[in-house]
């Protein structure tokens, strides 16, 4: 199942502080879910001034739960608590816009 994640950064004084502090870690992650074939996109969401407020990502994975326990669980950005807010969707990514891994 495909899911769009959308999370937005909390809006304290603090907020891109820890943003920056859980980042590597977050990309790290990131990158080992992208070659397991359970993170397909990801991009920093800006505000108007080009800072990162958040981040949406489009992932593929059994259920809610797989995607729960699998990753969010233990994600930097929720463990670091610098994502708020978070949305979670199922989609369906067109063929055309997979590539193969």
């Amino acid at each position: 199942m495909q899911f769009v994640v959308i999370a937005y950064d909390g809006k304290d004084e603090h907020a891109f502080e820890r943003r920056l502090a859980a980042r590597e870690a977050h990309i790290r992650r990131a990158e080992e879910l992208f070659n397991a074939g359970k993170l397909l996109f990801a991009s920093a969401i800006l505000n108007d001034e080009g800072k990162m407020i958040g981040s949406i990502l489009i992932c593929d994975f059994d259920s809610i739960d797989s995607l729960h326990n699998e990753w969010l669980s233990s994600e930097p950005y929720v463990v670091g608590n610098v994502w708020e807010k978070i949305e979670i969707k199922r989609a369906q990514v067109a063929k055309f816009c997979l590539k193969p891994l």
